[in-house]
């Protein structure tokens, strides 16, 4: 989630860059830098931490009168969070300077092939690459415009990117391809921005820029391209009402609600570059030295505990691993009994998480290997890790955690299918299947998010008078019945408790009266016969019931909440945002403030 802003104008152009990047700075970031032609000459300037950071070296004396230029506030992907990655980056020849977001998945064959030509590198950035490989193509060429298409045409990912030339002052490029950038017209000036609040005090007039576009521009006019063919693309100008604040929202109420409806891009993030899509194979460079478990022991907190117990059904299931999965706290306290074949996993958003951070030392004393699934480059978790695979979720804003958890659902099942496939475990229609339902899962989630929305907002203040929740569910959906407790809990301040549905009838069962609702996540799969058995057993005793389901179940209930189908495991991604919404929309109709949960905070640094 970097931010870009970029600038040409009748302003001092680093000011504007400034006052961009600190509109942008609600997106989290590691990092952050800006780059200028004056006098003849490309200016840099860039800075490892907070912003403030950067503008201490801008004020070293420095009088800078340029009317251009471009900056970036990064999130680390490719690269630890220090000055040498930070954006932006320069061609070998320091004529060309660009900030980008988004992942380039084959960059490592593209820096191959420019090595092979003469090009040296200074960052471990795929950014670098591109700048790089844009220059090649300038030199085949001669046109910046043609180089960029040239360059694009061999690139293989994502990107949002604006590039500046020390020949042409002035001027800028950007283009977009599944990562998001907007231009903004002004008078006598224009930006280009990874988000409306970098450039919202100067205008409100916006292009909303489509992949494959290509927005060339300076002060006084602008032009959108084609990529690919370089032919004029026709562009209508709207103009936003949004305050400062509902823009950093992307005009949503709250962040949690937004980043729930990020999930469909942090899938396809997920997956970039990690599956072969003509072999079917699974990528994950970061472990190919490390080889599959004989047991598994996954160590995590909260939300990220609930991942991996969902973890433990795919394991098993998929790649017959073993799978033991201990809450942090509780891990950190009690004798460790090394096991030969054993690695030990820790799942933690942030990567800062304290009790997870015990936990791993404790493990490391014994010499035995961990694996970290993250969120953070260069995060304490990250780097105290023999291994680490990052979600590349971006950061949440919202304490209550929802596209992280996604995130971690997407690479833990990546991980069963990679160490299935190793094991020999895995046949070439599962893997097929399996592939084929990921690529169109986003796809259909994002289609489904706004009537999820709508069924969530509706059931919600049906039941908002309730003191105490049960959430049930079986097998795989047993862990997210535990997350759509836990998450109605912190943002409603509903009492909830999730409850593998067998459980019930085990004691229970006793509070079940009218005024003591459950939902149950009931899909029409091989468990929903023993399901059946435990609703009726919450009727007899005349409990409300809200199923969360799909066609075909059946059930007769209260509320029947259908969401889409797909295959098997992945029908969690349904399940997921459903119990997410619900949570919200329930809180938001009771007037509580989602964002910022009493007694909450987003990480748990301390014990």
């Amino acid at each position: 989630m970097c931010g870009i802003i970029a600038y040409s104008g009748h302003r001092p152009a680093v000011p504007v860059l400034v006052q961009g990047l600190k509109s942008l700075e609600y997106r989290g970031y590691d990092s952050a830098g800006l780059a200028f032609v004056h006098m003849e000459k490309l200016h840099l300037f860039r800075a490892s931490g907070k912003l403030e950071a950067l503008e201490a070296k801008l004020d070293s004396g420095h009088v800078l009168h340029a009317t251009s230029g471009i900056g970036h506030t990064r999130w680390a992907t490719h690269g630890l969070p220090n000055e040498v990655n930070a954006h932006p980056h320069l061609d070998v020849h320091a004529h060309l300077a660009l900030v980008h977001n988004g992942i380039i998945e084959n960059f490592q064959d593209l820096k191959n092939m420019l090595s092979g030509c003469g090009c040296s590198f200074r960052s471990e950035t795929d950014t670098e690459v591109l700048v790089c490989l844009i220059s090649h193509g300038l030199n085949q060429t001669g046109s910046i415009r043609e180089a960029i298409s040239w360059a694009l045409n061999l690139i293989e990912g994502s990107y949002a990117f604006a590039l500046i030339s020390k020949d042409h002052p002035g001027t800028i490029w950007a283009a977009r391809q599944a990562s998001p950038l907007i231009f903004g017209q002004g008078t006598g000036e224009n930006f280009v921005a990874s988000d409306i609040p970098a450039f919202l005090p100067f205008t409100k007039d916006v292009v909303f820029l489509e992949d494959n576009e290509l927005v060339e521009m300076n002060s006084s006019q602008w032009t959108v391209f084609n990529a690919s063919t370089l032919a004029p693309v026709s562009k209508s100008i709207q103009t936003v009402a949004w305050d400062v604040q509902a823009a950093r929202k992307g005009g949503y109420k709250h962040f949690m609600l937004k980043e729930i409806f990020e999930q469909p891009k942090v899938i396809r993030d997920c997956l970039s570059g990690r599956i072969d899509r003509k072999t079917g194979n699974i990528h994950l460079p970061e472990i190919e030295n490390l080889p599959a478990p004989g047991r598994l022991h996954i160590i995590a907190c909260g939300t990220s505990y609930h991942a991996g117990l969902w973890a433990k059904y795919l394991m098993e299931d998929m790649a017959r691993i073993p799978v033991d999965v201990e809450i942090a706290s509780e891990f950190r306290y009690k004798p460790l009994v090394p096991e030969q074949d054993k690695v030990y996993l820790t799942i933690s958003q942030s990567g800062e998480t304290a009790d997870t951070l015990a936990a791993i030392a404790l493990v490391k004393k014994h010499g035995m290997p961990v694996l970290g699934l993250c969120n953070v480059v260069g995060s304490s978790i990250a780097r105290e890790s023999d291994h680490v695979i990052f979600t590349q979720a971006g950061p949440e804003i919202s304490v209550a955690s929802t596209k992280a958890m996604c995130s971690q659902l997407v690479l833990i099942f990546l991980l069963s299918l990679y160490w299935a496939a190793r094991k020999g475990l895995l046949d070439r229609q599962t893997a097929e299947k399996a592939i084929a339902a990921f690529e169109t899962l986003p796809g259909i989630l994002e289609r489904s998010l706004p009537l999820m929305r709508e069924t969530a907002a509706s059931i919600g203040r049906k039941y908002s008078s309730s003191r105490s929740f049960f959430f049930l569910g079986r097998g795989i959906y047993f862990p997210l019945a535990l997350e759509g407790a836990l998450k109605l809990k912190e943002i409603s301040y509903i009492h909830a408790e999730g409850y593998a549905a067998g459980e019930l009838k085990h004691g229970p069962i006793a509070l079940i009266d009218p005024d003591f609702p459950t939902l149950a996540i009931a899909p029409p799969d091989h468990l929903l016969g023993k399901v059946k058995s435990n609703l009726k057993e919450i009727q007899a005793r005349k409990g409300r019931i809200i199923a969360l389901t799909q066609e075909g179940s059946g059930l007769e209930v209260d509320d029947t909440w259908n969401v889409p189908r797909t295959w098997g495991y992945l029908n969690s991604f349904f399940m997921l945002p459903a119990l997410q919404l619900f949570a919200y929309e329930t809180a938001v109709y009771l007037g509580k403030d989602v964002d910022q949960p009493r007694n909450l905070a987003k990480s748990v640094t301390v014990e």
